[in-house]
């Protein structure tokens, strides 16, 4: 613990008295001649991972469009990693996030061990959609409705080397709505779907899976999703 001393003057005499530091300054002063030590370690550890992110992020570049920051997307997965870190130094008790608005139910969602089993892709904030059109309140309830499920719903652990994936347009026929294309997706937007970059729709292509799409998106769904569908109410 590190002390500092008073002098109190009275008269002739000094008194002299000492008092510590509060604990959490004295951390804080030991942090901070560590922290370029932990800085130079965590680097170390972002460097040995960094080439996942920047394939991760040179995807989505090819998906989306050259519009996209693939040096902020790296950042910001960077940062939500040091973020979750947190967790590991918590207070044991179990940290629970509050959300805005009511609680939704979530339809069609298959659990096991008390955790949800269906998964969907990370969405978009539902401010970006605030400038494209005018919404009423239903709408924006409904966007946001879609957007908590999301959330809800989100399980990476669902996908390891045993998954099995199904083509969205053949998952489209199967379930009756051939007639339209994507009309999957618009009914089903909770769904987990992977948009197929050129050299996964060769890949499929080369293997007789699909015709060659040119420009077209190709999407992969989960095959334990589609079949949850299958059983469910609205297909029987």
């Amino acid at each position: 613990m590190i002390k500092h001393r008073q002098v109190h003057r009275r008269g002739r005499r000094s008194q002299i008295t000492v008092s510590y530091t509060d604990p959490v300054i004295s951390m804080d002063l030991l942090r901070t001649v560590l922290q370029p030590s932990f800085n130079e370690d965590i680097m170390a550890v972002f460097r040995k991972y960094m080439k996942f992110f920047e394939k991760a992020a040179s995807n989505v570049k090819e998906n989306v469009g050259d519009d996209v920051q693939t040096d902020q997307l790296i950042r910001e997965a960077c940062r939500n990693c040091l973020e979750n870190a947190k967790q590991l130094f918590s207070d044991g008790e179990k940290a629970v996030v509050a959300r805005p608005g009511p609680e939704l139910p979530v339809k069609r969602v298959k659990l096991e061990d008390e955790s949800s089993q269906r998964a969907s892709p990370v969405p978009k904030k539902v401010n970006y959609l605030f400038a494209l059109c005018p919404m009423d309140l239903s709408m924006i309830h409904f966007l946001y409705t879609i957007h908590f499920i999301y959330i809800l719903q989100w399980d990476p652990s669902r996908l390891n080397e045993g998954s099995t994936f199904v083509l969205g347009s053949r998952a489209n026929k199967a379930l009756g709505m051939g007639g339209t294309r994507g009309r999957i997706y618009i009914k089903h937007a909770d769904l987990f779907k992977y948009a197929a970059d050129a050299q996964d729709k060769h890949w499929l292509a080369e293997r007789q899976h699909m015709r060659a799409t040119g420009g077209k998106m190709a999407y992969l769904l989960i095959e334990e999703d589609v079949q949850d569908l299958s059983l469910s109410n609205d297909y029987k």
